[in-house]
């Protein structure tokens, strides 16, 4: 019989560095020959288990282990990565997943199905629709969007789909493969400062935020940076500015956060007032009333910052996505688990997105969390101890076995 062997997981993992990363970091890029060589190892990993590997019609790579009943247990996370990116996002689960495979199938035939899954283009890096894979699985593409992304040199989402063999006209036939799937574990680096601030390697996610991701344009008047008066000016940036400022104080506010991450103005020169002044708004929440309130504090404000400075704004949305909260049967499970592990019940919510937030919107879902240097993710310098990530994948174990259970028994 084989035994979960968390040391294995870890190993995987460098192995998997080793081939798709180097100095700058990973090179594990949706929809590139990198991501390719990482999901060939995913399937070199497999080869010899009892397993059944195929990609979906959105180009997720399934390996499933039958069980004596149709009814599912599905782990997983994503092996691609942003570029130059950190060598745990995402490949922590689905490593562990790959071992928790290993383990069951040395023990026989399961009680119920247990699949891992590689889910594709969690990251957007390439086409900014992040969560893509498990995006299609649970039905919440917009086509139409898809048909008009394109990368950085041009190409076009539905070509580059097409040379992976995924046809975007018939990616809802990917959601027929969560017709089985009755609960779903997925293990994460934090990716945050917070376990390491309390000093813990890892804890149980009770979910991930809300976001409400916007763009605003606020338009002014272009002038002369020398011959206009400061009184008589209509400058869009001061609007903006304004606007910045006034949401950061709406996130302390509320316990959330806020975010202004990018800025262009026009012309954009540094003799003109800024006519136009474009930036972006990320606001994010765990409780769906508090976001709420924040969003609409926002549009107060941007009103009142415009006026202020004779200007105009509009409001363009990017994206938007309600807080996933996990389910209570899922969630006891983990925090037996990590007290089980560590000793501790401590919990927390996921700042950041991940598959898990689509999957829960039907399917009863629960994270677990390592901790993470620094709080550093999605560089070069991403890591965490050795010691962390065999806790995390050893408390990742317990509560998938916890979930088995559950299934089984019908209570899930």
């Amino acid at each position: 019989m084989t035994a979960y062997d968390p040391s294995r997981v870890v190993a995987d993992l460098r192995e998997l560095a080793a081939r798709t990363g180097g100095a700058e970091g990973s090179r594990r890029l949706a929809w590139t020959p990198d991501w390719l060589q990482a999901r060939a190892f995913f399937r070199e990993s497999l080869a010899t288990l009892p397993v059944e590997i195929d990609e979906d019609e959105a180009g997720n790579l399934w390996a499933v282990l039958r069980g004596e009943q149709p009814a599912t247990v599905l782990v997983g996370s994503h092996l691609d990565s942003v570029p130059k990116g950190g060598w745990l996002d995402g490949a922590l689960g689905v490593m562990s997943g790959v071992e928790l495979i290993r383990a069951i199938a040395a023990e026989g035939t399961p009680p119920v199905t247990v699949a891992v899954v590689d889910w594709a283009d969690e990251e957007g890096a390439r086409f900014s629709r992040s969560l893509f894979g498990s995006a299609a699985c649970m039905g919440t593409l917009d086509i139409e969007v898809l048909r008009g992304l394109t990368d950085r040199e041009g190409q076009r989402l539905p070509e580059v789909l097409a040379d992976h063999g995924v046809d975007i006209d018939n990616l809802d036939g990917a959601q027929r493969r969560m017709a089985d799937v009755k609960a779903y574990i997925e293990v994460h680096i934090e990716q945050g400062p917070i376990l390491e601030q309390q000093g813990l390697g890892i804890a149980t996610v009770t979910g991930t935020k809300g976001i409400e991701r916007e763009r605003l344009v606020f338009r002014g008047q272009a002038a002369h940076a020398g011959t206009m008066p400061m009184a008589m000016r209509r400058d869009s940036f001061r609007a903006a500015a304004r606007f910045a400022l006034a949401i950061a104080e709406i996130g302390e506010r509320h316990d959330g956060v806020t975010t202004v991450g990018q800025v262009q103005c026009w012309p954009g020169v540094v003799t003109a007032v800024a006519g136009e002044t474009r930036i972006t708004m990320d606001m994010r929440h765990i409780s769906a009333d508090s976001l709420k309130a924040m969003f609409d504090e926002a549009h107060h404000a941007a009103a009142a910052a415009s006026e202020a400075e004779g200007c105009t704004v509009e409001w363009e949305h990017i994206f938007r996505i309600p807080p996933m909260p996990f389910h209570p049967e899922l969630l006891a499970a983990a925090h037996r688990a990590v007290a089980a592990v560590e000793g501790h019940d401590f919990e927390l919510p996921s700042g950041a997105l991940h598959d898990a937030s689509e999957v829960a919107r039907e399917i009863p879902t629960v994270m677990i969390f390592s901790s993470s240097i620094d709080g550093l993710s999605h560089t070069k310098e991403e890591d965490t101890p050795d010691e962390h990530l065999q806790m995390a994948a050893d408390a990742f174990h317990r509560t998938c076995r916890e979930a088995i259970q559950l299934v089984a028994q019908g209570r899930l």
